[in-house]
């Protein structure tokens, strides 16, 4: 009598292990999730926040919230955000803004946003070079330092961008040509840039999808003259039309006096480690080896031929968007890698996943998610106790002139000001941090913002000032 054995099928197994990968991605953006938002949350709640940015956007999500013009006063009383960059997305903020008014709403959803990018770079990895590779690249990629410092530097528009450049770049890698596209176009209303960026993106579309769609690439092709030609409108028409002088500011900030090209040559020493930060830690310089690569292009072109310093550097939030584009691009190399070329190349792309990920886990003791688990809101040297206690003298509803430490605290219930751009309103309230002045200082300093006009000291705590107006 014979016996049967049953073997699962191979359809049973394969949902089972997909179920199985969702868990885990699952698990690995709420890990990340987790970290950004303690990352973000801490800073502000130790009143560290570099948050001109933070209150510029806050103002801009409170009004979209409160179905008003998005206006930023921190840029100058009434200033329609439109003309500073065209950034409508930011209107998507609102409804959570709306249930929960503060700026610390703006840092949680920035940290969701940028650790669900981790997950469309897993996929694409695990799909291409197995679950181990992919998993290793894909926490190597939330670990990266691009990725760190933009959430250090607060909140900033560009987490939409990260995202939707991360599943463009998965759906390319699979194939899925229209859904790529569908998902880079959105970037133009992100942030006036990225229409460059998304031009860039159509047009590695378009040079994949040669051989396998022809029609599919006239069309990337086409959109990429497109994305071009919004950013042609946007910076030309749509933003001078919003803003008080007529023009797109930022044209000065590029090239400058030097003149282009020769403004790609300043700097050069800080740029060249720039970009070798960029290609040696977080690629192993493999992505050299991918099309997609090409997609860093317009970000890096418009930071390296500008003449302002802080563009050039791998601080602050400028390299976000380009870190699932040099992680992708290293994941399309190394399954390029697996057929013909040289043993020896073949054996670093296999390694590479695990490289870079301990170079990320290096590289992290240094970085703000290293730097919170050593010592948490102990890095902090401002106190959070006193500062609440300072603005608490200020009312709901005032007009008040604010400084970097105070100002994203007052955003979500005051109409704040940026010292000495007021344009004739005279605030009726300052707080300011200013803890190596006295009293005499502050007030002379409050007093010159607002000729005419002076103040009195309300309360001072550990270099936190409230001063309210009497004439």
């Amino acid at each position: 009598m014979s016996t049967t054995t049953f073997v699962p099928t191979t359809a049973a197994n394969s949902d089972r292990r997909a179920v199985s990968n969702q868990a885990v991605l699952f698990l690995l953006w709420a890990a990340f999730f987790a970290c950004y938002a303690w990352i973000s949350l801490e800073r502000y709640a130790g009143y560290a926040s570099m948050s001109f940015d933070l209150g510029i956007f806050e103002q801009v999500v409170r009004s979209y919230a409160e179905g008003r013009t998005p206006v930023a006063d921190l840029l100058g009383p009434g200033f329609v955000i439109f003309g500073d960059h065209f950034s409508p997305a930011l209107a998507l903020l609102a409804p959570l803004y709306f249930l929960f008014p503060s700026a610390q709403t703006l840092l949680v959803a920035q940290a969701a946003l940028f650790a669900l990018s981790i997950v469309a770079v897993t996929r694409a990895a695990t799909r291409l070079l197995g679950d181990t590779r992919g998993w290793s690249v894909g926490v190597a990629y939330g670990l990266s330092w691009g990725v760190q410092r933009a959430v250090d530097f607060d909140f900033h528009e560009i987490c939409f961008a990260v995202p939707l450049v991360a599943f463009a770049l998965e759906a390319a890698l699979s194939q899925r040509w229209w859904r790529a596209l569908l998902l880079t176009a959105p970037l133009v209303l992100v942030k006036d840039d990225l229409a460059l960026t998304a031009a860039a993106i159509a047009l590695v579309l378009a040079w994949l999808a040669r051989q396998h769609d022809k029609r599919f690439a006239r069309v990337a092709v086409v959109s990429a003259v497109l994305f071009v030609v919004a950013w042609f409108c946007i910076t030309l028409l749509v933003i001078p039309s919003f803003n008080p002088t007529g023009a797109y500011r930022y044209w000065d900030k590029i090239s400058g006096d030097v003149g282009f090209p020769a403004s790609l040559l300043e700097g050069w020493d800080e740029k060249s480690g720039t970009a070798l930060w960029l290609l040696i830690p977080t690629t192993g310089l493999l992505a050299l080896r991918s099309p997609v690569l090409l997609a860093i292009l317009p970000t890096l072109g418009w930071r390296f031929a500008s003449l302002e310093e802080h563009y050039w550097s791998t601080d602050w939030h400028y390299n976000a968007v380009l870190m699932p584009i040099l992680t992708l691009a290293m994941v399309d190399a190394i399954a390029r890698l697996r057929a013909t070329h040289p043993s020896w190349l073949r054996g670093y792309a296999s390694h590479l996943p695990g490289l870079v990920l301990a170079a990320a886990v290096a590289l992290a003791v240094t970085l703000p998610i290293g730097k919170q688990i050593q010592s948490g809101s102990d890095r902090f040297q401002q106190d959070p106790e006193a500062a609440s206690r300072v603005l608490a003298m200020i009312p709901d509803g005032a007009t008040v002139v604010a400084n970097n430490s105070t100002i994203a605290h007052l955003t979500g219930r005051c109409r704040v000001f940026w010292p000495g751009n007021t344009d004739g309103i005279v605030p009726d309230y300052v707080a300011i941090h200013e803890p190596d002045k006295t009293a005499a200082e502050v007030r002379e300093e409050a007093d010159g913002w607002n000729p005419g006009t002076t103040y009195q000291v309300l309360l001072e705590d550990s270099g936190f000032w409230a001063l309210g107006r009497t004439t």
